[in-house]
């Protein structure tokens, strides 16, 4: 089979794209003929040398998938050959990635995908729809009537958060680096889009919500503290999702005078079990038409490389050239 795979960390040029052995199942493991997957900012970490864990050798890059099960292990009792499934949190803690034209996955990890949603659409939705839904519902317990503000709402998580806020009857404020974007975050539901080159944020958040947001999604990788918890309301939730190396100066008294909590939400630490109420929830929200993916390229298997570098360019780089998830599809 070919597959996008690396012998070593470094680079997006340690990429190779190539032939590997079809995995073998075993136990409660199905093999999934892949027809889409989705790219990561975690993907170029973990290929960039973050030690996060042991790789497989060779490593096969990514965390998602969609695609249609092959064949399954002897113990295996949820799915079928032919069944559509989904799924996401492979790559991770020393399990093998996606990025090929066929994947051993254990069946507590998968999803049926919806009749009617694409492969794209859900691979594009499911590490960052995970993500949002954990700190949404599991951390921050958002509420109807809740204000939430999120930076980005065009990023791979951002765009799941504004639909996932709505989706709970919340108030939603978020950023946008260009008119194109700002107006991509008010199809997707926000109630206010600001352009945050151009408008003047802190003003704009007073106005939204003068007596403070109740949820803070931090994206940024350099969190202002002062200025996030300054606009909070009392009682607020701040979501941490990035900021791997940031040491920020952090405001003591207003946080806890506030009675203000902060969560860090890693969607690799959580269990299957943990999980499930995730993935049921974006099925019966793709199904219902409510959650929409918000994809910026789709891309052959083959430009793996290509895409670990845009993607790079965009999370390290602030390039700016993206406006959603790269899809990467199989030649199948």
């Amino acid at each position: 089979m070919k597959a996008a795979y690396i012998e070593q960390t470094g680079p997006p040029e340690t990429i190779r794209y190539g032939d590997l052995p079809v995995p073998e199942v075993h136990g409660t493991e199905v093999l999934v003929k892949v027809a889409a997957v989705s790219v990561n900012p975690v993907d170029t970490y973990i290929r960039g040398g973050a030690h996060y864990w042991k790789l497989p050798q060779p490593f096969v890059l990514g965390c998602d998938l969609a695609g249609v099960v092959e064949a399954v292990g002897p113990e295996s009792q949820k799915y079928q050959p032919g069944d559509r499934v989904w799924c996401t949190n492979q790559g991770l803690v020393g399990r093998q990635g996606t990025f090929a034209e066929y994947a051993a996955v254990d069946e507590c990890w998968l999803y049926p995908i919806p009749e009617g949603v694409e492969d794209e659409t859900v691979a594009a939705c499911s590490l960052v729809g995970v993500t949002a839904h954990l700190g949404l519902f599991g951390k921050a317990q958002i509420q109807a009537g809740d204000t939430i503000f999120v930076h980005g709402g065009t990023g791979g998580v951002g765009s799941m958060v504004i639909q996932m806020a709505k989706i709970a009857g919340a108030r939603v404020i978020t950023t946008g680096a260009t008119a194109a974007k700002v107006a991509r975050c008010k199809e997707l539901g926000a109630d206010v889009a600001i352009n945050y080159k151009t408008e003047d944020v802190a003003a704009a958040l007073a106005d939204f919500a003068p007596d403070g947001v109740d949820i803070f999604w931090e994206t940024l990788r350099e969190p202002n503290f002062d200025q996030i918890v300054n606009c909070m309301a009392e009682r607020g939730r701040i979501v941490l999702i990035a900021g791997r190396e940031t040491r920020p100066e952090f405001p003591v008294r207003p946080f806890y005078v506030k009675a203000l909590s902060m969560f860090g939400v890693v969607m690799f630490k959580v269990s299957s079990q943990e999980m499930r109420p995730c993935g049921e929830d974006i099925n019966r929200w793709l199904a219902e038409k409510k959650l929409r993916a918000n994809i910026s390229k789709i891309l052959p298997l083959s430009a793996t490389a290509t895409a670990h570098r845009l993607q790079e360019e965009n999370t390290l780089g602030k390039a700016g050239t993206l406006a959603g998830k790269i899809v990467l599809r199989t030649s199948h």
